[in-house]
This record gives C-alpha cells, sequence and structure tokens, in this order.
C-alpha cells in the first residue's frame, strides 16, 4: 500500500484556495475543477446505498472521506433514502453530495424509439445505417472503449445513436420544455425531499450521456439549470457517462456550462479518453474516474474469468500484493487531470480495503 500511495500524482498542498470540507489528517483531497469544492481522492459510490445500508458511509465519513455519489435510479431511489440518513447523521455542509437527472436520457431514448417504430422499414433501415455510422465513426464500440460494464449498455447506446440520427428531422414533434426541462426541475425536486435537503452541490445531467450530441443540442438542460441554481437547489452542473467518455468530455469541454464530469476511465480505455480528459482540464473541468476497477476485476464468483490480457496489463502497471481493484484505483490516481475515483464502496471491509488509496503520500 505504502508504494502505491507515493506514486500517486500529488493532491493539492493544504494551503490551497478552494472549499475544504472534513478535512483530516492523513487524507489525500484535490481540487474539483472550477468549482472549487477540494474532494478526497476516494470518493463514495451510492449504488448499492439503502436505508439499511449506509453506517459504513459513515465510517468513511470519520476517515475524512466527502464526496457522496447518488441517483434516482440507484435501487430504484433506495440510494438517495438511504443518504437521508447520513444526512440525519451528519451536518449537510461536512461533506459535498450530487444526485443525476437519471430519467432525462432514458425518456430521450424512449420517446425516439416509439417514433422509430412508426416508421416504414424503408426509413427504418436508413436511420439505422446512420445511426451505426455514427457509432463507428466515433469507434464507441471497440471492446477496449466500450468495455461491456453492465448488461444493455450496447443497447443504450445504440438507443441513444437512433435518437440523435432522428432528431433534425422528427424532433420538431416532441414538446421540449416538458420532456427536456420540466423534466429536470421535476426529477431534482423528488431527489431533494428523498435526500432531505434543500440543495446539492453538483447536479448531473444527462445521467449516462453516450455521445457529445446530447450535451451540444439540448439548450433546454443548461436553462434548467440556471433556475434550479437560481433558486439555490444546485450549484454546479456536471455530466457523467460510460459510453464514448472521450467524446462526452470533449463535448461537455466546448459548451463551457459543465464544471465537472464523472467517466468512465481506466487501464483499458485511458487511450480513447486521454484526449478529452486534456481538453476538460484547460477548460476548467473537474473530472472523476468511475469503472476503474471494471475491466480488469469482475467481482464475479461464477461465469466467465476476467480477461487474462487485461488482468495482466494491471498487475504489469502496478506490481505487488495490492488486491486487483486497489491496483486499479492506485494506478488512475497516478494522473494529475484527475479530481478523485469513485468507489462502489458496498461494505466496511470494501471501504478498509480503498479509502487507504487516498493517504496523504
Amino acid at each position: 500500500m505504502a508504494s502505491a500511495v507515493a506514486a500517486k500524482a500529488d493532491a493539492a498542498p493544504p494551503s490551497t484556495a478552494g472549499e475544504w470540507r472534513n478535512r483530516q489528517s492523513g487524507m489525500a483531497y484535490r481540487q474539483l475543477g472550477r468549482t472549487g469544492f477540494m474532494v478526497s481522492e476516494v470518493v463514495m459510490g451510492g449504488n448499492t446505498i439503502s436505508p439499511t445500508n449506509y453506517d459504513h458511509v459513515l465510517w468513511s465519513l470519520d476517515q475524512g472521506l466527502n464526496y457522496l455519489d447518488t441517483a434516482p435510479a440507484y435501487g430504484r431511489t433506495a440510494s438517495e433514502k438511504g443518504y437521508s440518513q447520513v444526512l440525519k447523521a451528519r451536518k449537510r455542509d461536512s461533506f459535498f453530495l450530487n444526485t443525476k437527472i437519471s430519467l432525462w436520457d432514458i425518456n430521450r431514448n424512449k420517446l425516439y424509439q416509439d417514433i422509430f417504430k412508426s416508421l416504414s422499414e424503408s426509413e427504418q433501415k436508413k436511420i439505422r445505417a446512420k445511426a451505426t455510422e455514427e457509432i463507428e465513426r466515433r469507434r464507441a464500440l471497440d471492446p477496449d472503449y466500450w468495455c461491456n460494464y453492465f448488461n444493455g449498455q450496447k443497447e443504450e447506446m445504440e438507443q441513444a445513436a437512433l435518437a440523435n440520427v432522428m432528431e433534425k428531422k422528427y424532433g420538431r414533434g416532441i414538446d421540449r420544455g416538458k420532456n427536456y426541462r420540466q423534466i429536470i426541475l421535476d426529477s431534482l425536486d423528488e431527489s431533494l425531499a428523498r435526500l432531505g435537503t434543500d440543495h446539492v452541490d453538483l447536479l448531473m445531467c444527462p445521467h449516462g450521456a453516450c455521445s457529445g450530441y446530447e450535451l451540444k443540442n439540448y439548450p433546454e438542460i443548461f436553462d434548467a439549470f440556471e433556475a434550479v441554481k437560481k433558486a439555490g437547489k444546485a450549484r454546479f452542473l456536471g455530466v457523467s457517462s460510460h459510453n464514448d467518455p472521450g467524446g462526452v468530455l470533449e463535448a461537455a469541454a466546448g459548451t463551457g456550462k459543465y464544471a465537472a464530469a464523472m467517466v468512465a476511465y481506466n487501464i483499458v480505455n485511458h487511450g480513447y479518453v486521454d484526449a478529452g480528459l486534456e481538453k476538460a482540464r484547460a477548460a476548467g473541468m473537474g473530472v472523476i474516474a468511475m469503472k476503474v476497477a471494471k475491466p480488469v476485476y469482475s467481482g464475479r464468483s461464477n461465469g466467465p474469468a476476467d480477461p487474462p490480457e487485461r488482468v495482466q496489463k494491471i498487475e504489469t502497471a502496478v506490481p505487488g500484493p495490492l488486491k486487483r481493484p486497489q491496483k486499479a484505483y492506485a494506478w488512475a490516481l497516478r494522473n494529475p487531470k484527475l479530481s478523485a475515483v469513485i468507489s462502489e464502496i458496498v461494505n466496511l471491509d470494501i471501504a478498509k480495503d480503498n479509502l487507504p488509496l487516498a493517504a496523504s503520500k
């Protein structure tokens, strides 16, 4: 562990001007871009948090972790409800909190799927061909870029590409105010009610962008964010992405609207993402790496073995006795362009495994 910590990129010096929360001696922090948030190098993933599974979050906060991630989709709102218990036990201003607009991209894709099904077979064929061309141009399904993080990931990307192709010709039939703006306002209000707070520090929309197109062609996202920001319900705008994270980062940086992003970034896909990461940094965006360990460690006790060539890649990059997920996080934390890595900390054992990677040098 000591050698892995020593090999990390430098953390922010204690004198760095920024917004410090829950600062603990022994924990390393980096700045999350122009938000100014000084976040712990390892932050808390929220997918498995629930009203009956949150004690390890309190323990992690006691160690100096200070950023909690959640979304309505996680546990079908159970994550936000679980974090509400954390908010009862800890002061709201002792950590940073984000949530996402999970329904935005799901709803957009469904709207276009419904239109697509109503079209003639010949028209469907033309649209499919253009969508396939778009995916191939971005190399978004290259195995080492896509990485297959979850069931339905490919279908999600294909549906998003169809929507991108169809938007110019068929998008005028969609109520943009309702489906692209109001959905954000309503979703955030519902999330705040479940969380038991009046604001989040970072609001991510889309939750799961599949291409840069989604960030550049829906100004309703920015209009809605300005409304919630003015109302004091969200402080900064962010985006998350599993598919084509490099393209999403480049687009987000180009808008000038996004202050942060959470994207899939790991030892397998980084060659596709590094250029976008550089542009994000130049634009003042903070980037949190997710799915850092997934390509080299599935955690499955049955089913196919983890790809040996990927396993060898991380074992070579980070030799020694650490567990494979720890090695993946340690590798990512060598990159000074990342603000943090997000870990799916399911329980106290995993917290005790992974939080020491964020120790000060």
